[in-house]
């Protein structure tokens, strides 16, 4: 049953019902009768409103406080809706609403947007709005129901009433007074950016993943207990942060999400444009994006650029099954890509139950007006985009592979295309990492390097032409062609993320543990080229598997921190946090989610040693280039010859600084059982001193000053990395191809 929809918001409000009239007010009369004398004063014309004060502006979408009206304009969109009503609710009375305000297309609409315009005084005690939208029902879609109360995609502050229930949201029926509301804030509120300034880091980036509220949740945190999980607790760590080196922070999904789906990482979004409100330690809807901000505030003057890990390729609505919060309310058929599939209509390439339509317009300004936001807003310095590729697919779900729109979108966009930009370069069905990835100047998460590194550590045969490559700095995948022309730092060099083992349980279980996440540990990947070092586990662990798992977790850091690119790790790998085997850990909101800061103290060793490899790269910029290393680089093996065959598990090489005014590194790497001489073929052995040895006991493992060499030979130890380094010379650099003639590039 369609209800008549009312004409124009600035009619009186029928205070009895909470509506809106449906009659405009004509300010203007005609006068009949004879001509006034010349002397008599006419009566003053009353001031016409404009269309946009008559009928809103559907520009900008979302909420917008008009100071010189006093008023506020609503606009959202959505192509298919046949009726829209406009919710505003007071905190007294969460189920009925102060004001209904049925929007009129004739008046209230503009091609595929609904918007009107609502001024202060009509909106009196009301502090939150929703939406309530019919249409034709598409039934498998479960999309318009007007008993749904439906949240603005472009909420900034969203707002969970004590009754907040997400299973209304799955079944037909009114969910009114149980339904996630958006926050009319206090437009008077401003906050304080002056004297921010975002620190932009080069050769010195290190980035560091953290999940905001497993970095200090746990109680051996040290965080103030009132603080601890939140935005507010991470600037606690900040001083931590600095000792360790680290220069950018990214923080995993902070997006508002569904807080009764169970989903402790963040990567099932509810909306685009609100932070999460249960990492704030503030109870108080206004001060929610102040301590966001402060904490940005607070990175920036430390000198860390902070990214947030972005997830636009799916929402937390789910399947067909799942709930009606607002996107298939508001226009399923219009936001989220079909299938052709009747029992499964929502096409699901994020693997999550449905899928964004970016060949949608509105969808890609969605995406575009968020990273504006959180840009200009929230003076975010980058983007991590969970699940890129979903970015390249077309309405029918085919990829393009040509040039996607959304890519040059950004790229034309005067802020986007100046702050870093990285991709997950794939989803459930395509990967395209590198060369087969749309956005020619974004950075990509390297997999094969993460691959490629574990699977010679580990031992694997042969893997030592893979590990050039990555050392190298990938240009298999970035290749630097006069055609391709990309740079070595769009290859974000890790080991470990958040989806897949600490580091420490790399070195200590051969398979994933994951029965606690309730799938019978069939969630989280098998192919985690881990080795146990011995025995899986910590529990009756020898002492010899123990010592040579703190001795892989070094070589891990070592490769990490010499190899060409952007480097990145995880929360808790500098301290050997474990989350005892679970490679999965997305719903798990505790022990094995948090980091345990007890294990900083029982292994200040390790993080001596990432702090030092850390210092190491930014003392040392000829190592992290904005180019590919090409003639500066000289590669061996035990001897003068690199050893390429299938057996082989060692490598050498010696990177010539002169170039970048930096000194020469010469390193020896070794992922054979058994000890290798290897023979220094640069320069005598006065010319050089020892930096690391990753096969010695904490301190003599890392050299600040560096210890002399006593001769050319050098006996590494089974699986170890030495690092020697050679003061810089003005007599130019050792020329050299950049790989040998016999590799096969």
């Amino acid at each position: 049953m369609k209800a008549k929809p009312a004409v124009g918001v600035d009619a009186e409000v029928d205070e009895k019902r909470g509506t809106v009239n449906s009659s405009i007010v004509d300010v203007l009369a005609n006068t009949d009768g004879p001509s006034k004398p010349a002397n008599t004063v006419a009566a003053p014309l009353v001031k016409r409103p404009t269309w946009d004060q008559a009928e809103g502006n559907p520009l900008p979408l979302g909420v917008k406080w008009i100071e010189e009206e006093q008023a506020f304009n609503f606009a959202v969109h959505s192509e298919h809706a046949e009726s829209v009503a406009l919710l505003l609710y007071s905190p007294a009375d969460l189920v009925n609403p102060l004001l209904r305000v049925q929007l009129d297309f004739l008046h209230n609409k503009s091609g595929q947007i609904w918007h009107c315009r609502v001024p202060v005084t009509k909106i009196t005690e009301a502090r939150y709005y929703a939406y309530s939208v019919s249409g034709e029902t598409i039934p498998q879609l479960h999309s318009f129901d007007p008993q749904k109360i439906l949240l603005d995609p472009y909420a900034k502050c969203i707002f969970f009433p004590p009754g907040f229930d997400r299973n209304l949201a799955m079944r037909e029926g009114s969910n009114a007074g149980r339904a996630p509301l958006g926050v009319l804030f206090d437009h008077r509120s401003t906050f304080d950016w002056s004297e921010d300034r975002a620190p932009y880091h080069e050769s010195d980036a290190v980035i560091y993943e953290l999940h905001v509220r497993g970095f200090t949740k746990n109680p051996n945190s040290g965080v103030d207990p009132s603080r601890a999980g939140t935005y507010a607790g991470l600037v606690e760590k900040i001083p931590y942060l600095k000792e360790l080196g680290v220069t950018v922070v990214e923080l995993m999904p902070v997006f508002q999400r569904d807080p009764q789906e169970g989903d402790y990482w963040g990567y099932m979004p509810l909306n685009f444009f609100a932070p999460h409100a249960q990492y704030a330690s503030t109870h108080r809807d206004d001060e929610l994006r102040i301590e966001f901000k402060n904490m940005v505030k607070a990175f920036h003057q430390a000198g860390i650029g902070v990214v947030l890990d972005v997830v636009y390729n799916h929402t937390c609505e789910g399947d067909s099954k799942g709930p009606s919060y607002s996107f298939k309310g508001l226009d399923s058929a219009g936001y989220y890509m079909l299938s052709s599939d009747p029992a499964n209509p929502y096409a699901n390439y994020s693997g999550t139950g449905n899928t964004l339509n970016f060949g949608q317009a509105h969808v890609r300004k969605m995406v575009i007006d968020s990273l504006r936001y959180w840009k200009r807003g929230m003076h975010i310095d980058g983007f991590r985009f969970d699940l890129a590729s979903v970015f390249s697919r077309n309405a029918d779900g085919s990829l393009n592979w040509g040039e996607a729109p959304i890519f040059s979108e950004i790229a034309a966009d005067p802020e986007l295309g100046r702050v870093r930009l990285i991709a997950e370069p794939w989803d459930t069905a395509a990967y395209q990492l590198g060369r087969g990835f749309p956005g020619l100047t974004w950075l990509q998460w390297n997999g094969r390097f993460r691959d490629d590194i574990r699977r010679f550590v580990k031992g694997d045969t042969g893997t030592v032409p893979d590990l050039m490559r990555r050392v190298y700095g990938s240009d298999d995948l970035f290749p630097d062609s006069r055609a391709d022309a990309y740079h070595a730092y769009q290859s974000v060099n890790y080991i470990t993320s958040h989806d897949g083992f600490t580091l420490y349980d790399l070195v200590s279980y051969n398979r994933k543990r994951n029965w606690q996440n309730g799938n019978n540990n069939l969630d989280g990947t098998d192919e985690n080229y881990s080795w146990n070092c011995g025995q899986d586990g910590d529990e009756g662990a020898p002492s010899a598997v123990r010592a040579l798992r703190r001795q892989q977790v070094k070589n891990f850091c070592c490769l990490l921190f010499l190899s060409n690119g952007t480097p990145m790790f995880r929360a808790g790998d500098e301290f050997l946090n474990t989350q005892f085997g679970n490679n999965n850990p997305y719903n798990q909101d505790n022990e094995i989610g948090w980091l345990d800061w007890t294990q900083l103290r029982s292994n200040k060793d390790i993080f001596q040693f990432f702090k030092k490899m850390i210092a190491f790269r930014r003392n040392h910029p000829s190592l992290s280039r904005s180019r590919f290393w090409r003639e500066d680089v000289s590669w061996y093996g035990v001897g003068p010859t690199v050893d390429l065959s299938h057996d082989s598990h060692s490598l050498a090489f010696c990177l010539h600084g002169a170039s970048q005014d930096d000194d020469d590194i010469y390193a020896m790497i070794s992922a054979y059982w058994q000890e290798l001489e290897f023979n220094v073929q640069e320069g005598t052995a006065q010319d050089w001193k020892r930096i690391v040895d990753t096969a010695l006991p904490s301190p003599d493992d890392f050299s600040d000053d560096g210890i002399p060499l006593e001769r050319t030979k050098y006996l590494l130890a089974p699986r170890s990395i030495v690092v020697l380094c050679r003061p810089k010379k003005s007599d130019g650099v050792v020329k050299s191809s950049s790989f040998p003639e016999h590799y096969d590039q």
